[in-house]
């Protein structure tokens, strides 16, 4: 199990390969970034964006969060970290793409499926309640499907509606909205697999994900 030790070994393996290999590019960062990707993705510890599409420094913004949940625009007092990081990375940035990221055995999909923490208190489960509620629509149409179901399938089908919540709320804001009208900007919805690591697609003509890469076995 790596703690903050192992991580401080980390970061010397770091400075002695990653960083000083690449001293050239990170001279470069030093000046700035200009990332063509923004990727949103699930807080999950084991869906490091930067792994998965084995990206180098510099070239994704990402965001990450509990479900790789984008709220809808609103302008409404609060904290609004999500809309904050898009905005920056659509109007400064100008990233040309967005990538929604779900993933399986999300614990937050799994949430919002199960309703398991609807009555708790903030501190205790009712921060993150509030949060999956951006997904009470998205729950709704499951168990339509499902009914009371909370088998792999249907926690499976709430996590790939997850993806589908986040592209509708991202098309609320005019930014993106006349950005994507304009042909400058695509929003993609992907979905990955924890269990078998193959990533999939979203065709949102079907509203199915597709397998689009798979790991290939070392073995």
């Amino acid at each position: 199990m790596t703690d903050f030790t192992d991580m401080i070994d980390g970061y010397r393996r770091f400075r002695t390969t990653g960083w000083a290999q690449q001293r050239e590019r990170w001279t470069e960062l030093n000046e700035g970034q200009s990332p063509r990707v923004m990727v949103i993705a699930c807080s999950d510890s084991r869906v490091d964006p930067a792994q998965i599409f084995d990206t180098n420094p510099g070239e994704i913004f990402v965001v990450r969060n509990v479900a790789a949940l984008v709220p809808p625009f609103e302008t409404t007092p609060g904290r609004h970290g999500v809309s904050a990081a898009l905005e920056f990375a659509v109007q400064v940035l100008k990233v040309g793409e967005i990538v929604v990221m779900g993933h399986g055995k999300c614990g937050g999909c799994k949430a919002a499926l199960s309703h398991d923490l609807k009555d708790a208190p903030p501190g205790e489960g009712g921060f993150i309640h509030h949060w999956i509620e951006l997904l009470d629509d998205a729950r709704e149409r499951v168990v339509a499907q499902y009914g009371e179901r909370r088998d792999r399938d249907a926690e499976r089908a709430m996590e790939q509606e997850g993806v589908k919540v986040s592209l509708a709320n991202l098309r609320s804001f005019p930014c993106v909205r006349q950005k994507e009208k304009a042909g400058d900007l695509k929003l993609i919805g992907s979905f990955f697999a924890i269990a078998d690591g193959e990533l999939h697609l979203l065709d949102e003509a079907t509203g199915r994900h597709d397998r689009k890469a798979a790991a290939t076995s070392p073995c």
